[in-house]
């Protein structure tokens, strides 16, 4: 029997195989992953495996035992180079060939690099797995100078932990405000104004073109708006869903692989999940492709009742989360241009929410230390109830009262 093969060991790829084994699903698994470690959290990277506080074995998501326990077996430090649909195999980098009955991608995505000129000088880095990490983690010393491109969460998440340990970090953004692809003005100005307080200094509207070394073997930033001296850059400028090996089979990829709402691929017998799926979502009322914990755990999930032939429609608010500092950062929802945007209580106190209403509902939330509002807040997203911008405004009001 050739069972199940999962390409990809991430999130989405552990979760995978739980739910299959939970659901009755008896045919072998085999996990290919193309790095050295079992599946594992990649949102305490930026967080507390950077600062070092948390060891490497917290980070994995279930202890390797399980997987033997479960009868299925971890494939690492290989990649899948190539798949044919209809021979029903999977090829390995090493020249081996994998028969499956079913297939599903769980690749995930890679960073995005930089193209500038001396853009692979040694000393430039970028953080997405744990072997980032560890080549980071010894240039993180009190005093050395860090240079963060890119202003996005994993950006600032990295500039905190610096911040922290004593580094004199310099976040460069290329657009006018940082988060601005995913946030509104309001919090955007608000962390921009808490990492300024830390000594963070952050530069907007500054796009990098290019690196040097410097005689004492430092590097030289060289931006629109001048050189920057640094010690070690760290580059957080996105990243790419890995749907390569899927496109060069044949499956349908746009921005991901495309999936249903049961996050089966365009070949019956593959699935996708996870950061790498572009995949419908009937509560938002768009296709999308999500980079987030909650989307690998729950569409794997999906796709397991899928395959064992209780299949169930993957409808989910999305939510998020990012910790800076003593301050938490949760998301539910897509927020987008044109929203009417509503502030609950005051920045000034660390504790708040910027809620994003859309056709008078709530399309989404941003809640800085502010369980209540995040709480409901994803319970209005769903619902689709009317919202009152005025009450919504008042801290005096209940978030309860909103959802009786």
């Amino acid at each position: 029997m050739s069972g199940m093969v999962v390409i990809g060991a991430g999130q989405a790829a552990s979760q995978l195989v739980a739910s299959l084994r939970a659901e009755g699903y008896q045919p072998p698994i085999t996990v290919i992953g193309d790095e050295a470690f079992p599946p594992y959290q990649r949102p305490p990277l930026s967080k507390k495996f950077l600062s070092g506080e948390m060891a490497e074995d917290r980070l994995y998501i279930k202890p390797p035992e399980f997987y033997a326990q479960a009868n299925a077996a971890l494939m690492l430090n290989v990649r899948a180079t190539a798949v044919d649909l209809t021979a029903k195999t999977v090829t390995l980098a090493d020249g081996a060939v994998l028969p499956y009955e079913t297939l599903a991608f769980t690749t995930g995505s890679r960073v995005r690099k930089l193209t500038v000129p001396g853009a692979d000088l040694p000393g430039i880095f970028y953080l997405r797995g744990i072997a980032d990490v560890k080549a980071i983690q010894p240039h993180f010393e009190a005093g050395k100078r860090l240079v963060v491109v890119g202003g996005g969460y994993i950006g600032l998440e990295t500039a905190a932990v610096a911040a922290k340990r004593g580094l004199k970090v310099t976040v460069v953004e290329a657009l006018e405000r940082c988060l601005q692809r995913v946030t509104s003005q309001q919090i955007s100005d608000f962390f921009e104004g808490v990492h300024r307080a830390e000594g963070v200094t952050i530069l907007t509207r500054t796009g990098v073109h290019g690196f040097d070394k410097a005689a004492d073997g430092s590097l030289v930033v060289h931006t629109a708006n001048g050189d920057i001296d640094a010690d070690l850059v760290i580059a957080g400028i996105g990243i790419l869903p890995e749907q390569e090996v899927a496109q060069a089979a044949g499956l349908v990829c746009e921005n991901g692989i495309v999936v249903d709402e049961y996050a089966r691929a365009s070949d019956p017998n593959v699935y996708a999940i996870g950061d790498c799926a572009n995949h419908p979502n009937p509560l938002l009322g768009r296709r999308l492709r999500l980079e987030s914990v909650q989307n690998a755990i729950d569409q794997a999930k999906a796709a397991a009742l899928s395959i064992v032939g209780r299949p169930k429609i993957y409808a989910e608010v999305p939510w998020f989360w990012s910790d800076q500092y003593d301050l938490k950062l949760q998301i539910a929802g897509i927020s987008a241009p044109g929203d009417e945007v509503v502030v609950r209580g005051d920045p000034a106190t660390r504790k708040f929410a910027v809620f994003y209403l859309r056709d008078g509902h709530v399309a989404a939330v941003d809640a800085v230390n502010a369980v209540p509002e995040y709480m409901i807040g994803r319970q209005l997203i769903a619902q689709k109830k009317p919202a009152d911008p005025a009450k919504l405004a008042d801290p005096a009001v209940p978030m309860k009262s909103f959802t009786a």
